[in-house]
């Protein structure tokens, strides 16, 4: 094993290795560091001021093992010198150098280790964002093993083909370099498929919800093929209380569906939560009040947004025409290519987000337009300056619209139960599976297809095609409208176990235009 430290008459040069993300992408990091004759500090390399701050954090943790920085010129260099360094998730590779460096320890093998933590000044390690694409990069660039704090080694041991420890302190770090250590390495067991009971908590059950069968079924669709759709109906009528039932009937989440969303809630800080890989779809519902950034993502570190995290699972936008016309029209372009590119003057860096649309709306600003008797109090300039707000491009990336009314008091007393979500989930399931032997992984639904896969998978016989052309004309459907109709209509004939889309599948998913 080779040991990259070098001595040179009166300097000692000493590499250790270390990574940070850019986007969901990890970079490598060389930290080199000199120690030689003098009294002096140099951190170069295009450090930013959290990196250039580990010096004092790196100070009061070595003293705690006994250690300290050596009263002698230091210089340490962080390469590929080009890029910016950004994060404390340094302070752990800085320290070890000089450790080595200053021969205080001598380790083995430090070119076989990637070493990321940041250090506390009790010498204890603190989680650092995006465990898991550093441990994949480091993988693929040939290292044997990964050190990262205890609390960001679970999530970083899903990666197979490498070792993970997971380490409390420095001190541990530094037993477990100098092989002293009886630290194992971090066993991942994925606790989702060994927990067959498993239940999804704080999802409303399908069948508690009353009525609404027509609803029912459209989201029943909208999750088999992951359809974009909107519920517009009065306040009370249970549009919120379905969209968030939806969670409950989507599948779980492939690996490498769950290894892509795991990515990039570790690279925003929050994969440590989840104990490992998220198997269960995201629901993310913002606020009408967010903003562009907190929606597409940006910033100072190009943190992903609420579409990213969405990625894999569900985008729930309440109330929908409250939300900012800017926030709404910058969604299309991520609906339509599934990822987004975020462009910054230092940065740009692109996210994915496959997501699934669904958005709730009153039909006009009182919320009782079209219903019986006369409690809409909106003029027709009010209900049209309502319903403007949201722009016809944007109408036109939803696939399915429904329209829910309120449920008669004698529905509401009804003591019978409706179909449970278990059920449900079941023929959504089915409907998946069937989905991915069809496109054998290269795509997850019929939602993604693209015109090829809709010339070969939704082909019409002359009725069909009679039915269809009519629709298009009496619509004035768009040529996205007509290929959002043909996977409706897929998935709508894949729920019914047909290889052929037939009139009445063609003519149900007309009516969600």
């Amino acid at each position: 094993m080779k040991n990259l430290c070098y001595k040179f008459k009166e300097k000692m040069l000493c590499k250790t290795f270390c990574s940070f993300c850019r986007g969901i992408e990890a970079v490598t990091v060389e930290v080199e560091v000199e120690v030689s004759q003098g009294i002096s500090f140099f951190l170069v390399g295009l450090p930013d001021n959290s990196v250039r701050e580990s010096q004092q954090r790196i100070e009061a943790a070595l003293g705690t093992i006994g250690c300290h920085l050596p009263g002698k010129k230091i210089i340490i260099n962080l390469a590929p010198g080009d890029i910016r360094k950004e994060g404390t998730g340094f302070d752990l590779a800085l320290a070890i150098g000089i450790l080595a460096a200053s021969e205080q320890y001598h380790f083995r093998a430090l070119s076989q280790f990637m070493i990321v933590g940041e250090l506390a000044l009790d010498g204890k390690l603190r989680p650092v964002p995006g465990a898991l694409p550093i441990a994949l990069a480091a993988r693929r660039e040939g290292f044997r093993y990964c050190i990262f704090p205890e609390d960001s080694a679970y999530e970083a041991a899903a990666v197979e083909g490498i070792e993970v420890y997971g380490a409390a302190s420095i001190l541990d770090v530094v037993t477990l370099l100098c092989g002293e250590s009886f630290l194992d390495p971090v066993t991942y067991r994925d606790e989702y498929l060994n927990d067959s009971r498993r239940e999804l908590k704080n999802i409303p059950d399908f069948a508690d919800i009353k009525g609404q069968e027509a609803a029912k079924r459209g989201l029943e669709i909208a999750a088999g093929g992951g359809h974009n759709i909107l519920l517009c109906g009065a306040p009370g009528s249970g549009k919120s209380l379905m969209a968030k039932a939806l969670a409950g009937i989507l599948p779980p989440m492939n690996r490498d569906e769950s290894l892509e969303t795991s990515i990039i809630y570790s690279v925003a800080g929050s994969g440590h939560s989840f104990k490992g890989l998220i198997r269960e779809r995201p629901f993310r519902s913002p606020h009408h009040s967010t903003s562009i950034y907190a929606m597409t993502g940006g910033g100072a570190s190009a943190l992903p947004g609420e579409v990213s995290l969405a990625h894999n699972g569900v985008l729930y936008l309440d109330e929908l025409p409250e939300f900012p016309r800017s926030v709404l029209e910058v969604l299309r372009q991520p609906m339509e290519e599934r990822e987004i590119s975020i462009s910054r003057l230092k940065y740009k860096y692109v996210y994915p987000c496959n997501f699934m649309f669904i958005a709730s709306m009153n039909p006009c600003p009182c919320g009782f337009f079209g219903q019986p008797g006369d409690r809409c109090t909106c003029t027709p300039y009010a209900v049209n300056r309502y319903l403007a707000r949201i722009s016809g491009p944007m109408m036109d990336r939803i696939d399915m619209r429904i329209e829910i009314n309120p449920i008669p008091g004698e529905r509401l007393l009804n003591d019978e139960r409706a179909e449970p979500t278990s059920d449900i989930k079941e023929r959504v399931t089915a409907v998946r599976l069937l989905q991915n032997e069809r496109f054998k992984g290269r795509i997850n639904t019929n939602s993604q297809m693209n015109t090829a896969d809709i010339r070969k998978y939704c082909r019409l016989g002359p009725a069909e095609q009679h039915l269809l052309s009519t629709a298009i004309n009496k619509l004035n459907l768009s040529a996205r409208g007509y290929h959002k109709i043909l996977k409706v209509a897929r998935t709508i004939a894949d729920l019914d176990k047909s290889e052929h889309i037939t009139a009445i599948h063609l003519a149900e998913a007309i009516q969600y235009r």
